[in-house]
């Protein structure tokens, strides 16, 4: 059976024992690590990935439907890093399948000589405007014990049981993708990055095997010696849409469009001024990603068929925390111009630990640290048209929240430069000037993880669209979920403005 118009040959329907067949029968690593991403337009294109410590023979995709079997077979594409930390070489295959149906379901199944084949789920976008739900947050880290000390197991990399909980809250909404703001599973600080890196994949396979997890690269993605500016391990284990970026960049700021709304997911290490990573990169693209940017953006905002375009980043550009990260100005020098030169409606990050949102935001008061104008006060229905609402969504999973260091009343730290490095640590430390919170609108201090769900209505022509918004805490080991905020995005369908 023939799908999508796919050009690669196809591989009769294997026989159903095969998939029930013992693992490593001919001494092959497992698939390990299942997940998904959608291509440039998610309608139409997904790539099936995992991961090896070992070469393999022929990694490839079955690609079917439920009802029509198995009829289309795509080769995998591996792509190879070294962890400078341990010397381990891992290999990631990535199986690009293109010309799909939109609004399909697939059934896969992801093997390789020697493995038996494990199995996996995919729908795609709409084209055009149709109706579809996604979700985000950042800052996850890993339900694993990573590390053997004096006491017993412990955790390295900042994760904690919440990081295994935040997925399963996921799967209950069952999301069309998953956006991931930034600081996936903390490897960098880890001492064994490879084991960290594996335990994040195998935590979130049972949702990323079915839904695309699309992410931003945060600074803890950053390891030192993994790749020219330490972002060797991210890059090869996601294959993301294509930017256009040199080779050492490629990966780092990307864009897809699922129905009428275009995501644009940046690097925004390169801007900020904090230093947070494993290494100082703070301006490393030399404007690349900016120029990108404004052309994204330009081009989204003057296509008929894009109703929202929604920014997914890592570091912030609102926060209402105190001793913790802090907004950044590098970001609102260099960024927040160009979300309201062509209307950016939506802004998701990560970073700071807990969640909060602004008011709907645009312009700039002439002050040093360049401070947000809200536009407008009502916290339930907002019109994006007017201004872009900012969310900062960091409690994926950390063991260090931050929802107990709000400011009240709201105020925000703003970091406004670093100094000369320490020589104790290592790291420049952060400059900070306090202000005031003018768009600032909702901030959970009760709860410590969560996400938010987004549920897309593409309304009905002449009229507006819309987005439903929940913040779910998370509040169990089996993903209960608790409502905490809701609000209404809505702007005018198929009138951008245009803005220039």
């Amino acid at each position: 059976m023939a799908l999508g118009g796919g050009t690669a040959a196809a591989e009769p329907a294997a026989p159903g024992p095969l998939l029930w067949s013992r693992p490593g029968r001919l001494g092959a690593p497992r698939v390990s690590g299942l997940h998904l991403q959608f291509g440039s337009d998610a309608s139409r294109e997904v790539v099936v990935s995992w991961h090896t410590t070992a070469s393999v023979a022929r990694p490839r995709v079955l690609l079917g439907t439920a009802h029509g079997g198995f009829g289309r077979t795509e080769q995998a594409r591996t792509t190879t890093y070294r962890d400078a930390k341990s010397g381990t070489e891992v290999q990631v295959h990535h199986a690009r399948i293109g010309g799909l149906q939109p609004d399909t379901d697939y059934v896969y199944a992801a093997l390789h000589d020697g493995a038996a084949p494990e199995l996996g789920t995919v729908r795609t976008a709409p084209r055009g405007r149709g109706a579809f739900t996604f979700t985000s947050f950042g800052d996850q880290g890993t339900p694993t014990l990573g590390r053997q000390t004096a006491g017993g197991w412990v955790n390295d990399n900042l994760g904690s049981p919440a990081a295994g909980d935040t997925t399963a809250g996921v799967e209950r909404i069952a999301p069309l993708f998953h956006l991931v703001n930034g600081d996936l599973c903390y490897a960098n600080l880890s001492g064994d990055r490879v084991r960290t890196w594996s335990d994040w994949f195998e935590n979130n396979s049972r949702s990323a095997r079915h839904r695309p997890w699309m992410p931003a690269a945060g600074n803890h993605e950053n390891e030192l010696g993994n790749g020219s500016i330490g972002y060797g391990a991210y890059q090869a284990y996601f294959s993301l849409p294509e930017a256009g970026a040199d080779e050492q960049l490629r990966g780092l700021w990307y864009a897809f469009t699922a129905g009428s709304v275009r995501v644009i997911s940046l690097n925004n290490d390169d801007v900020a001024y904090q230093d947070g990573g494993n290494s100082y990169v703070h301006g490393y693209s030399g404007g690349a990603q900016q120029r990108w940017l404004e052309a994204q953006l330009a081009a989204a905002n003057a296509d008929p068929q894009i109703d929202w375009i929604v920014v997914c980043m890592h570091q912030v550009v609102i926060s209402t925390a105190d001793k913790f990260n802090g907004a950044d100005l590098g970001i609102r020098e260099t960024w927040v111009p160009l979300f309201d030169k062509y209307g950016v409606d939506l802004v998701v990050c990560g970073h700071e630990h807990h969640y909060e949102r602004s008011q709907p935001i645009r312009g700039q008061q002439p002050t040093d640290t360049r401070t947000p104008i809200p536009v407008a006060t009502d916290t339930e229905v907002i019109d994006t048209s007017k201004g872009t609402v900012h969310m900062v969504i960091g409690g994926g999973g950390t063991s260090a929240p931050s929802n107990q260091l709000l400011y009240s009343p709201a105020r925000c730290r703003v970091i406004t430069g670093v100094g000369p490095v320490d020589s104790a640590t290592g790291k420049r430390p952060p400059k900070y000037v306090i202000e005031d919170a003018p768009w600032s609108a909702f901030r959970d201090a009760d709860h410590s993880y969560g996400f938010a769900a987004f549920e897309v209505d593409p309304g009905v022509r002449g009229g507006n669209t819309s987005i439903a918004v929940t913040y779910y805490a998370v509040t169990g080991p089996y993903g209960e979920l608790l409502p905490v905020d809701r609000f209404r995005l809505t702007r005018p369908r198929g009138r951008r403005g245009h803005r220039v």
